[in-house]
């Protein structure tokens, strides 16, 4: 059985409510914003004032809490949090009232304060406000609410309205992360699926290492995962719910099956399918268990995603004699080739925006992470790195996570954001690849 941990229960009693003189209407009002178009951006600066609570078990979770969401934000690359020890105000009159002149005296120019609360029923609860120091107007006033080994899900919620209010995009702090988990000697390596936060907290294994398992991929609700595993020699395709740990077989093909993925409205995956020697693109009504052949050529098919909106799909083919980048109708119609450029192209997502396709390229023995649009225009590499392959989107479209390994080392995971500026390696506890970025919890 799999091991569990608080964060894969569901969540209780979590919400979000607004407080007295809450958000603001329209980023209008505000001076302070967050350009993250702007190829020569600076990340703001912005003070992060641990919540006023009481002694004891309450100050340890109000600490809690604002190391997380300093983390969070200070990991997107988007904002630089300013020093506490550089703080003036400091006898918690900033939870209400702040002085904005001693904010702007140490260079913030947003600042976020709160309380912490243990209620007596085992809940937490944090109300918190964001401010902009510039104008002295309260941007956001929330109260969020939920079990006290849940207190994670508090912090990441409370960084995704902050980074939502100061960018105008969606966050992507309360998510997961599943990836295979590898470990043992090379001739022997043991892989298992495992799962995360974002952050790399709540980490456990969902299998336990007897069978080989590959591509895990979310289902749009992130309770579910489908992956493939090898059972003997025989790959079966299998749907795994994360919280109860029930898993079924997609279906049990005479062919090899891999690369699965869900349709975005969950009805369907669609897969790799090799039968007569020869790989193509099928779908399966995950109500019906009817498959339809999308692709017809002799050439290999593979590693196929839908759009969005789920009217097409994009995926790799080796029928122009290289491996590139093609995208088709949902239905297998009208199959055109995007990728144009010199080099191999592989493991093609679309982006939840829909505005770009990642990629992995292959060019003169480098590996790249790259985006281009749908059209094939606008190509452009975010990292390198020997082996670095298998990206996956944030739910805002705004970051990616791929794998690398370094030569003579061990597969990381790591993450980079649009401009490519801002790499950062993702810690796990055992060695990993092919990893897979859920959408926002649900509450």
């Amino acid at each position: 059985m799999p091991l569990t941990s608080p964060i894969s229960r569901p969540c209780r009693r979590l919400f979000l409510a607004g407080l007295f003189a809450v958000a603001l209407p329209a980023m209008a009002a505000a001076q302070v914003t967050v350009r993250i178009d702007d190829p020569n951006f600076e990340p703001l600066p912005i003070a992060i004032v641990v919540p006023q609570a009481s002694a004891g078990d309450e100050r340890t979770t109000a600490e809690q809490i604002a190391g997380v969401v300093t983390d969070d934000l200070e990991g997107s690359g988007l904002f630089r949090p300013v020093d506490p020890n550089a703080f003036v105000q400091r006898d918690g009159s900033e939870v209400l009232a702040p002085r904005f002149n001693d904010w702007k005296g140490i260079g913030a120019e947003a600042l976020v304060t709160g309380r912490v609360f243990h209620r007596t029923n085992g809940d937490v609860r944090i109300e918190f406000r964001l401010w902009d120091v510039s104008t002295g107007r309260q941007l956001v006033g929330r109260a969020l609410e939920t079990r006290r080994a849940n207190w994670r899900r508090l912090a990441h919620k409370m960084s995704d309205a902050i980074y939502r209010r100061l960018t105008g995009e969606r966050g992507y702090f309360d998510t997961r992360i599943v990836y295979v988990a590898e470990s043992g000697p090379v001739l022997n390596r043991v892989k298992r699926l495992a799962i995360m936060d974002q952050d790399g907290a709540n980490h456990r294994f969902l299998t336990n290492g007897e069978n080989l398992v590959l591509t895990p991929r979310f289902s749009p609700s992130a309770q579910e995962i489908t992956y493939l595993e090898y059972v003997g020699q025989r790959p079966r395709v299998y749907i795994l719910n994360i919280d109860t740990g029930r898993r079924e077989i997609v279906g049990d093909f005479a062919g090899m099956t891999f690369a699965p993925r869900f349709s975005p409205d969950g009805n369907k995956i669609v897969m790799s399918m090799a039968r007569h020697g020869n790989s193509e693109i099928f779908a399966m009504d995950l109500r019906t268990r009817a498959t339809k052949q999308l692709t017809r050529h002799q050439a290999i098919d593979t590693s196929p995603c839908y759009s969005p909106d789920g009217s097409k799909i994009t995926f790799n083919s080796d029928r122009s004699g290289r491996q590139k980048i093609y995208v088709m109708n949902a239905d297998g119609s009208g199959v055109r080739r995007i990728s144009n450029r010199a080099g191999r192209y592989a493991t093609p997502v679309w982006s939840p925006r829909g505005d770009l396709i990642a990629f992995t390229k292959l060019e003169e023995g480098n590996f790249f992470i790259g985006v281009m649009r749908p059209d094939g225009e606008g190509e452009r590499i975010l990292a390198e790195g020997f082996l670095a392959e298998g990206p996956t989107w944030a739910p805002n479209g705004r970051v990616l996570m791929f794998f690398k390994k370094p030569r003579g080392g061990t597969a990381k995971l790591y993450s980079v954001d649009l401009t490519g500026r801002n790499e950062r390696p993702v810690e796990t506890p055992v060695s990993a690849s092919d990893p897979a970025w859920s959408p926002l919890l649900k509450d």
